[in-house]
């Protein structure tokens, strides 16, 4: 029987929104029956998971778990979050539930190995995700090999993120520093890039950058859709 998918989301809204979308256009389908029936809480009042890793800031698992009970109720057979930051809490969230969550670090990992076998990637992501060392982790157990943003460089990967898309701005608001990170971290080894917030595959697009990349974003909405029995286009 195909199974539902439940989008724990509001880590942000427009995060949530591109998931969405990539789960109906990448679903093999060919009329409104044949798509998968997704619930969605966008719950944007969750608390700033970075702050709370880096500067104790408030513990977002009460208004996670708020989320999670509602989509429970709605009868999810599978839960994503659209934030690769919040995986950080991740196995915290897992142990409230029966309902499986799909990681979305464990499938960008997946596809970065398979799509760029022995190259480096150079992990794009917020403080929080950095400082855990999520990817740092998921890629080293599909054996592959990676490069962070120095200092000056999250910095910069914290402005696109918050001050850019976060805040709605104009894609020139953001470009510069999208480009200056990726044309130093290619530079320094980096031979794609991991867009490890879901926030930056939005930029990217927006600001027109053409890298080799893989969108943790898109990869978790494959996973999804293969897990709910139905067909990746293009597969």
């Amino acid at each position: 029987m195909k199974k539902s998918i439940g989008i724990l989301g509001g880590m942000g809204p427009l995060a949530t929104a591109d998931l969405f979308r990539k789960i109906v256009t990448l679903t093999r389908a060919g009329c409104d029956n044949d798509h998968i029936r997704v619930y969605i809480d966008d719950n944007a009042s969750i608390p700033d998971r970075t702050a709370a890793i880096l500067t104790g800031g408030a513990d977002p698992l009460p208004a996670m778990e708020d989320s999670l009970r509602k989509l429970e109720r709605c009868g999810a057979d599978c839960i994503i979050m659209p934030c690769n930051t919040a995986h950080y809490f991740l196995p915290r969230l897992q142990a409230l539930t029966d309902v499986p969550f799909l990681s979305m670090l464990e499938a960008a990992a997946k596809a970065a190995g398979r799509r760029f076998p022995g190259g480096t990637a150079g992990v794009l992501a917020t403080r929080g995700t950095l400082a855990t060392g999520l990817y740092q982790n998921a890629l080293a157990a599909e054996g592959v090999a990676c490069l962070l943003p120095g200092e000056e460089e999250q910095a910069a990967l914290m402005r696109v993120i918050y001050d850019g898309v976060k805040a709605d701005a104009a894609p020139e608001a953001y470009r510069a520093d999208l480009a200056a990170v990726t044309e130093a971290m290619a530079r320094r080894g980096a031979d794609y890039f991991i867009l490890g917030c879901t926030e930056l595959p939005l930029a990217a697009d927006a600001a027109g950058l053409h890298v080799p990349a893989v969108d943790p974003t898109e990869e978790l909405a494959k996973a999804a859709i293969r897990w709910c029995g139905y067909s990746v286009k293009g597969e």
